[in-house]
C-alpha cells in the first residue's frame, strides 16, 4: 500500500505549471490550481435568489463538476463520495460565523457490476443517493432531514432512458421524482443540469479577447453539463433569530443573508490496489460565493490559499485586500496604462478624473483625500459611521466600491444611493436601490430577502441586474422623479444574489470599469458641470458586452429551475 497526505495548501508549486497548461476555467470552473485535479469537489457557481414562483421561499443552488461532457461515458460523473458538499448561510451580522448550514453526503451503488453499461434493464450502476443534514446553531449540532434522497443518473441517451431495455421513463420524469420534501420544510433536488453559466471562455482567457475582434463569440460552457444541489428555503428559516416574518421595507436590513458553498475531504488518502480509503480532520478544498472572485480577481499563486479560507478568515487577511482594492482587469481599462494592449476591453475606461478631482485608476487614492472631511460626516465613509471599512487608506482606489460589492455589501446609506435627488453631490442623500450589507464576512453571495421578485416574463425583466435598476432609477419615470424606497425592476438581480438568467460576467466588467461608482454620481471623465452625465463614456460601458449573453438552454420556471442537462447522444 501507498499512503499518502493531500497537503492541500502547501503543494500549489509542484503541480502548478502542468495545472496551467490544462486549466479550463469558467465561473470557478477549474479556478485554482488543487482544485483543477479534483473535479468531483470543484464549485462551480452559486446563485441565491427569491423563487419567481413562489416570493416566499429562497432558492439556493451550488454547482459542481466543472465541464462534464454528457457522452463521457463508461464513466460518467456523479457526486463524490468522502466528500462534504455543504451550503452555508449567515444570517446575522452580530455573531462571527455561518448561522445556517446545509450538508450534503452521497453514497454509490453497483446495481449490476456485470455490465460495462452505466444504465441497463432497470438497473442502475453508479446509483447516487445523499444524506441532507441541517445545522441551525453554526455547526454545533446537526439534525438529518432528508435520508436516501435520490439523485438521477446521467442523460446518457434515449436508449437508456425511456428505452425498454433502458429505464422505461423520460428525463424530465427522474427529475421530478428527485425533488423532495425535507422534513423542516425545504424543497430539494440533487442531480445533473444543463450548466447554467454562460461565457466565452475561448476569449475571455486569450489575454482578455471579450468579445473577440476576430470571428463569432461562442459558449464554451455550451451543452456541457454540472451536478447541482437545489435548496427551496422557506424565508422565516433563513430569518435571524426575533426578525419579524414581514419586512419593514423592501430593503429591510434584518432580511439580508449571505451565501457560500463549499466541498471538504479527508486529509489522508490511502490507495490499495483497487480501493480509496480516506480519513482525518475534514479539509476545505474549495469554496465559491461571488462569481469569479477567484477565476480573475486572485492570481495565480494565491488561488488554492483563498479556497482554502472561509469568508470569516478571510476578510481578516489583510494579504489578500489588495487584490479587491486594485483588480488587475483594471489595468487593461486605463490608457495610461495597458488599456491599449486589450482592445476589446476598449468600451471600458475607469475614472481618472471624475468630477475633476477623483481618480480611481490602478493603485490611486479614489476617495481618500476626503478622509477628515466635514463633508463625509454621517455617511457610510465616516469612520464614525463604520469605521475605516470603507475608506482605508490611500493607494487603495477602489475601497468604495468593488470592495463593498465583493466583501461587505452595499447599505443603503450615504453615498451608495443613485444620483437621482443628489443635486449634483454624490455624497448627498438619494435613490435608495440595494441594501444587501452584511460586514462580518468575506466574498458572500449577498441578497436582501424582502426585496420583490421581478417576474421573469416581464418585458422589464434583464440579465443586467442591478445596473438595470440602477438605469431605471436614474433616467426613467416614475423612478427618476421622487427619493423614495420604491420597487425598481431588477432590484432583485445581481449583485442583490444572483439569478439564473443574471449576466454575471459582464456586470463584474462594467463594475471594475466604474459603473457603480457613476451610478451615485461619480461620473465619467468625459462629464462637464452642468451637462448631461449620459455621456460617451458612460454610454459606452453600459452598452458593452461580452458576445454571449445568455444560456445555451432556457431555463425553466419552477424549481428546481435548471434546464434539463443535455445527453450524451444530441450533444455535438
Amino acid at each position: 500500500m501507498k499512503r499518502f497526505i493531500l497537503p492541500w495548501r502547501t503543494c500549489a508549486m509542484l503541480v502548478l505549471a502542468f495545472l496551467c497548461a490544462v486549466r479550463l476555467p469558467a465561473s470557478s470552473h477549474r479556478e485554482a490550481p488543487l482544485i483543477a485535479n479534483d473535479p468531483l469537489a470543484d464549485n462551480t457557481d452559486v446563485y441565491a435568489f427569491r423563487s419567481p414562483d413562489d416570493p416566499n421561499s429562497i432558492t439556493i443552488i451550488a454547482c459542481y463538476i466543472p465541464g462534464e461532457v454528457p457522452h463521457g461515458g463508461p464513466n460518467f460523473h456523479t457526486f463524490g463520495e468522502n466528500i462534504r458538499y455543504e451550503i452555508h448561510v449567515d444570517n446575522d451580522a452580530a455573531k462571527p460565523g455561518d448561522e445556517i448550514t446545509y450538508r450534503f453526503t452521497f453514497t454509490r451503488t453497483n446495481q449490476d457490476p456485470s455490465t460495462f453499461f452505466r444504465v441497463r434493464l432497470g438497473a442502475e450502476n453508479l446509483k447516487t443517493q445523499y444524506k441532507c443534514e441541517r445545522s441551525m446553531d453554526g455547526g454545533v449540532t446537526w439534525t438529518t432531514i432528508y435520508n436516501n434522497g435520490p439523485v438521477p443518473p446521467p442523460f446518457i441517451g434515449a436508449r437508456s432512458i425511456s428505452g425498454g431495455a433502458g429505464l422505461n421513463t423520460t428525463y424530465d420524469a427522474l427529475i421530478a421524482q428527485a425533488i423532495v420534501n425535507a422534513s423542516t420544510g425545504e424543497k430539494i433536488y440533487c442531480g445533473p443540469a444543463d450548466d447554467p453559466f454562460f461565457v466565452d471562455l475561448g476569449g475571455v482567457f486569450d489575454l482578455g479577447n471579450l468579445p473577440r475582434q476576430n470571428g463569432p463569440a461562442r459558449d464554451g460552457l455550451g451543452q456541457l453539463n454540472v451536478h447541482a444541489i437545489c435548496l427551496q428555503i422557506p424565508i422565516p428559516t433563513l430569518l435571524k433569530t426575533g426578525v419579524a416574518a414581514t419586512p419593514v421595507s423592501i430593503l429591510d436590513p434584518n432580511f439580508v443573508i449571505g451565501v457560500w458553498a463549499s466541498a471538504s475531504r479527508p486529509a489522508t488518502r490511502t490507495l490499495g490496489a483497487n480501493s480509496i480509503n480516506d480519513s482525518g480532520n475534514w479539509v476545505q478544498v474549495s469554496r465559491l460565493g461571488m462569481p469569479l472572485t477567484n477565476e480573475v480577481v486572485i492570481p495565480i499563486g494565491f488561488k488554492d490559499y483563498w479556497n482554502a479560507l472561509t469568508p470569516y478568515q478571510e476578510i481578516a487577511d489583510t494579504q489578500l485586500d489588495n487584490f479587491f482594492y486594485n483588480p488587475e482587469l483594471a489595468l487593461y481599462m486605463d490608457d495610461d496604462l495597458f488599456g491599449g494592449a486589450v482592445p476589446s476591453f476598449s468600451a471600458l475606461r475607469i475614472q481618472r478624473n471624475s468630477l475633476g478631482a477623483f481618480d480611481f485608476g490602478y493603485g490611486q487614492d479614489g476617495l481618500f483625500g476626503l478622509k477628515g472631511n466635514p463633508a463625509l460626516a454621517g455617511t457610510a465613509l465616516d469612520d464614525a459611521v463604520f469605521g475605516t471599512l470603507l475608506l482605508p487608506g490611500p493607494g487603495k482606489a477602489r475601497s468604495v466600491d468593488l470592495w463593498p460589492i465583493f466583501h461587505t455589501g452595499v447599505p443603503n446609506v450615504q453615498p451608495y444611493q443613485l444620483a437621482t435627488g443628489k443635486n449634483g453631490n454624490p455624497l448627498a442623500a438619494g435613490k435608495p436601490f440595494i441594501h444587501n450589507f452584511l460586514p462580518n464576512g468575506g466574498d458572500m453571495l449577498r441578497l436582501n430577502m424582502a426585496t420583490p421578485v421581478t417576474p421573469r416574463n416581464s418585458p422589464e425583466f434583464s440579465s443586467e441586474g442591478i445596473i438595470a435598476a440602477a438605469v431605471a432609477g436614474l433616467t426613467q419615470a416614475p423612478y427618476n422623479t421622487n427619493t423614495n424606497i420604491e420597487n425598481i425592476p431588477n432590484m432583485d438581480g445581481f449583485p442583490n444574489g444572483r439569478r439564473l438568467e443574471d449576466d454575471v460576467t459582464r456586470i463584474e466588467l462594467q463594475a471594475v470599469s466604474g459603473v457603480a461608482l457613476a451610478a451615485i454620481g461619480l461620473w465619467y471623465d468625459d462629464y462637464t458641470a452642468g451637462g448631461s452625465p449620459v455621456t460617451t463614456q458612460l454610454v459606452n460601458v453600459l452598452s458593452y458586452n461580452t458576445g454571449v449573453g445568455q444560456n445555451d438552454r432556457p431555463f425553466k420556471s419552477a424549481f428546481p429551475y435548471l434546464a434539463t442537462p443535455w445527453s450524451g447522444t444530441e450533444t455535438n
